[in-house]
Order: structure tokens, then C-alpha cells, then sequence
């Protein structure tokens, strides 16, 4: 398990998965990605303890005091990932596309 590296402060935490108890946790402010670190699951909310939850987060001392789920952050992120990779898998129109027109 990692200490969190962080000053104390308000960030918002992605959980990146978890696995054996363990999660991995990006912590973000202002959309600019600050650190990361592995934290025992427990640690987190119950409603956090999944891939790509959102979670407001206080940490002081290198440890988290307060994390709130966010679901409509977590839903808004979600959605955004889906129309990305939406847009990545569309085929581009191949120049035999173009002639036809």
C-alpha cells in the first residue's frame, strides 16, 4: 500500500480498479492529474469501490479523511469515455467512399 503523496487539500479521486482489496487511485484538481496511489478498498466509500468512480476527497497528513461518491461526476466521466471510444472505432471514409459521391 502507498502513502498518499498529496498536500493536504481538496482533490477529486478516480478510481482506476481494484483488485485484491487493493485500489488504484488517481487524484486530480482543476482536471490536471496531482498523483496516484494504491489504498486499501475499505478505505473507500462502499458506493466507491468500483472502476471509474468519482469520489470527493479531503486528504490530510498523507491519508484520506473525508471521500464522497459522486454519481452524476461518475456517470458525466462514463458517458464521455463511451462517445470517445464511439468516435475512435468509426471506421473513416476510405477514398473509394469519396468517388462514390
Amino acid at each position: 500500500m502507498t502513502a498518499i503523496e498529496l498536500p493536504d487539500g481538496e482533490y477529486t479521486a478516480v478510481v482506476d480498479g481494484i483488485e485484491d482489496g487493493l485500489a488504484r487511485v488517481f487524484f486530480e484538481q482543476d482536471d490536471e492529474e496531482k498523483g496516484n496511489a494504491v489504498l486499501e478498498a475499505d478505505a473507500l466509500p462502499d458506493s466507491g469501490q468500483h472502476a471509474d468512480t468519482i469520489l470527493s476527497v479531503t486528504i490530510e497528513d498523507g491519508t484520506i479523511e473525508t471521500a464522497t461518491y459522486q454519481p452524476a461526476e461518475t456517470a458525466d466521466r462514463e458517458t464521455k469515455a463511451q462517445d470517445r471510444f464511439d468516435s475512435l472505432s468509426e471506421r473513416p471514409p476510405s477514398k473509394d467512399d469519396e468517388t462514390e459521391n
